[in-house]
C-alpha cells in the first residue's frame, strides 16, 4: 500500500523556511561600521551620476586624443621589421604610415564633433601633434630608404650624383 504521507527527512544542506514568520522580515539589522544615514542622504544622485558621466566624457575623449601618439611604438616596430630595401612591402608599410594620420588630419573636426567643453582644445591639439610625429616616422623611413629628393642631381638631369668618397664595411682579419 501506499503511504500517502509527505517526506519529512531532513539533509543536512537543505534549508527550511516554512517556520518564518512574515512579520519577522521586518526585523531591523544594524547598520554596518562606518555608515552614517545623515551622509548617505546627503548625496544627491542626479548630480553624481551627470558628474560621472561628464568625466567618462573627458576621459574617452582623451583617450581618443592620446590615440595616435600610442601608435608611434608600434609603427616604430613595424619600420624596423620592414627593413630598408626597395620591396613592395615596406614601400607598402610607408605608404599606409603616411596615408593613415593624413586621413585622420583630414577628418578632425569630424573626429572631434561630439567633444565639447574645456578640453577641447587640448585635445584637438594633442590629437593634431601626434598626427604629424606620425607623418615625421613615415618621412623619416622614406628618407632612410632613399625615396625622398634629397640631393640636386635628384631634381636636375645635369648635376652629376654624388659620389662615394670612402666606403666602409665589416670583415674578418686574418692572421
Amino acid at each position: 500500500m501506499a503511504t500517502s504521507k509527505p517526506n519529512t527527512r531532513k539533509l543536512k544542506w537543505s534549508l527550511d523556511f516554512a517556520h518564518k514568520n512574515k512579520q519577522e522580515k521586518s526585523v531591523d539589522v544594524a547598520a554596518p561600521p562606518g555608515y552614517n544615514p545623515s551622509v548617505a542622504l546627503a548625496h544627491n544622485t542626479e548630480a553624481l551620476r551627470e558628474s560621472d558621466s561628464n568625466h567618462l566624457i573627458i576621459k574617452k575623449s582623451w583617450d581618443l586624443a592620446l590615440g595616435p601618439l600610442k601608435q608611434v611604438p608600434m609603427n616604430l616596430f613595424i619600420m624596423y621589421m620592414a627593413g630598408n630595401s626597395i620591396s613592395i612591402f615596406p614601400i607598402m608599410m610607408v605608404g599606409m604610415l603616411i596615408i593613415r594620420p593624413v586621413k585622420a588630419l583630414f577628418t578632425l573636426q569630424q573626429t572631434f564633433k561630439v567633444i565639447e567643453g574645456t578640453h577641447a582644445f587640448g585635445q584637438k591639439f594633442v590629437f593634431f601633434l601626434g598626427q604629424l610625429v606620425n607623418i615625421a616616422l613615415a618621412l623619416y623611413k622614406c628618407q632612410s630608404m632613399g625615396l625622398l629628393p634629397t640631393h640636386a642631381s635628384d631634381w636636375l638631369a645635369f648635376v652629376e650624383p654624388q659620389t662615394r668618397v670612402e666606403y666602409g664595411g665589416g670583415g674578418i682579419i686574418y692572421v
